[in-house]
């Protein structure tokens, strides 16, 4: 009896480990199709058609909406007549004129402007130094062989498909071909966009420099291609400038070298470890460790769910008590007694050793930065996230995808230039193209901040 007992036990036992076994594969696998969904494969792709789709366009009756159309022109620089025909083209009768309408067109430009500059050469009397004349709409001083160039609106207009719209070489020269017959090669818009970075560094420099004295600083990092190699692509974002540097690593040295080791402002991440290096306040995003959480609920049973719960809980209610702060609804008194039970609460639910494996790895991350989460309710109207970067990154992982990076170091310099030129521009409420097209005209300007 008791040979059969043990028997028992050891086929029970033998029964459980592979039970679970079975248990941590399946996770394992959940896991991997959960990181392959986030992959986006098929850009754009939003599953098979659905069986009773929604009727396009806007609904009839009162529920269209507001209705919008298309504002006059402000300056109209052709006029045209629509004149009535001599007869009318049903009966060729005569046709008797009642009124006048108007009715507007804007069009592009199809023919470029071709400029000839007559360019005044001489010298001085007195140390036969050599002068030449020049134009404010001139790019460049060259002569000789290099005396046809592009004007600078068609040199800032080319770095634009490129380093914004997200155009190859060969498709920028083509669309400068087709809709204005201006001809150029891809090696020749190469040259444009080197010749503009290096127009842009003294400006690009200011924006690396003016980072260390920032109240706050905001890194995130993506992958990248040089030269078919893989490298990580760095974005920056402080209150008025955007920084972008491509690197071989993802290594936080090039947060340091931007920042500065000294660096005393607060730092909003992703919670990379790398960030760890700055002895100043950090805000870690809440918005990872919620989406952390619904990952670890997706998967947990049992006592396994409430830990995950409780930490939202505590995440969302300093969220709510943020903005009731921010609205008037809780006084600075308020904010000081409501931030210290949070901070006890939080203390309180990761102390527990957790049972669950993903429980415990995510407790014991909360806890090694247990002063980082509630930074905010410190520093009213600071960020909870890193949302900023996330979306300065994302603008070079749309280039990403369209071509993949770049070929050489030289371009991978020029594309962080002329990105944070870019992003700059678009923080401070400024029209990149303008301000590129004035630069390449015209001495070295920094970039004004907003009002």
């Amino acid at each position: 009896m008791d040979v059969l007992v043990c028997r028992g036990c050891r086929q029970r036992e033998q029964r459980i480990r592979q039970l679970q076994s079975e248990i941590e594969r399946l996770k394992q696998q959940l896991e991997d199709a959960q990181r392959a969904g986030k992959r986006q494969a098929a850009p754009f792709s939003k599953g098979p058609p659905r069986q009773e789709p929604k009727r396009p366009g806007r609904k009839p009756g009162l529920a269209y909406g507001r209705k919008g159309h298309r504002r006059p022109p402000e300056q109209i620089n052709e006029f045209y007549e629509a004149s009535l025909p001599d007869a009318c083209p049903e009966c060729g009768g005569p046709i008797e004129e009642t009124r006048v309408a108007t009715q507007y067109q804007v069009e592009i430009p199809r023919r470029p402007i071709q400029r000839q500059f007559n360019v005044h050469i001489g010298h001085c009397r007195q140390c036969h130094q050599r002068v030449q004349g020049r134009h404010p709409l001139q790019t460049s001083d060259a002569l000789g062989a290099a005396a046809s160039q592009l004007g600078a609106d068609a040199q800032a207009a080319i770095v634009d498909l490129n380093k914004h719209k997200g155009l190859s070489h060969p498709k920028v020269a083509d669309c400068l071909k087709t809709l204005f017959g201006i001809t150029i090669t891809a090696s020749g818009v190469t040259h444009v966009i080197q010749r503009a970075a290096q127009r842009c560094l003294p400006v690009y420099q200011q924006l690396v420099d003016s980072l260390p004295s920032t109240a706050w600083a905001v890194p995130d990092e993506t992958g990248w291609r040089v030269g078919g190699r893989n490298a990580w692509l760095h974005a920056l974002v402080g209150p008025t400038q955007t920084v972008y540097v491509v690197d071989p690593t993802r290594s936080g040295d090039v947060a340091e070298r931007l920042l500065g080791t000294l660096y005393d402002g607060i730092l909003i991440h992703d919670g990379w470890s790398a960030y760890d290096r700055f002895d100043t306040f950090h805000q870690q995003c809440l918005q990872h460790v919620l989406r952390r959480c619904r990952q670890l609920l997706a998967t947990a049973t049992d006592a396994a769910v409430l830990f995950p719960y409780q930490v939202m809980g505590l995440f969302e209610a300093a969220l709510d008590l943020r903005d009731r702060h921010l609205a008037g609804k809780v006084s600075a008194a308020g904010l000081v007694i409501a931030r210290s039970r949070l901070l006890h609460g939080l203390e309180e639910v990761l102390t527990p050793i957790q049972a669950d494996p993903a429980n415990e790895r995510l407790a014991r991350h909360l806890l090694k930065h247990l002063a980082d989460w509630f930074t905010f309710l410190f520093f009213p109207g600071l960020d909870a996230t890193n949302w900023r970067a996330e979306l300065a990154i994302r603008f070079g992982v749309l280039l990403r995808k369209v071509w993949g990076g770049n070929r050489t170091w030289r371009g991978a310099e020029a594309q962080g230039i002329l990105m944070s030129i870019w992003r700059t521009c678009w923080q401070r409420g400024l029209a990149p193209l303008d301000f590129l097209s004035g630069l390449l005209r015209g001495p070295v300007v920094p970039l004004p901040l907003p009002p």
